[in-house]
């Protein structure tokens, strides 16, 4: 029986398994957070350099505003594929959504009272939560053996 899919020909490459239960979406999402990290460090760089030039100077760093609109997208991508994880994961990552949101608007607020730019600490844990779950869906099978021997 042919399995149903909504996407086609795209379910064929990013819902294929690749080693024991690990779909390639979630190999991708994983690298892809891991690349949210990367540029989530060079914005916060970037703000505290634009924040010496006044409030009005700084602005969102578009390719971090990209890894996380592609890690939304990603995530409900991989609801369509994996119904239970995908959900689990698109609600972690709405929330670093949301939250990256409010810490941008709190870096101008910073800046526009002149004191130090701190680091984005909620969305940095938003951040660790999400690589933690993505982490877990991905690499798994490197701890299942062990995981199988204790439960």
């Amino acid at each position: 029986m042919v399995e149903p899919s909504l996407f086609g020909p795209i379910d064929a490459v990013l819902g294929a398994t690749v080693v024991d239960s690990v779909l390639v979406i979630e190999l991708a999402l994983f690298a892809l957070v891991i690349a949210n990290f990367v540029t989530r460090r060079i914005a916060w760089g970037r703000h505290k350099r634009q924040a010496e030039d006044g409030a009005e100077a700084v602005t969102r760093w578009p390719l971090h505003e990209l890894t996380n609109v592609a890690l939304v997208l990603g995530a409900f991508y991989y609801t369509t594929v994996a119904h239970h994880p995908g959900v689990v994961l698109s609600t972690l990552v709405l929330g670093l959504f949301i939250t990256d949101f409010f810490e941008f608007e709190a870096r101008k607020v910073e800046a526009r009272r002149e004191i130090p730019i701190e680091q984005p600490k909620g969305s940095m844990f938003a951040a660790v939560l999400v690589l933690l779950y993505a982490g877990y869906q991905a690499v798994f099978f490197l701890l299942a053996p062990l995981w199988g021997a204790v439960i």
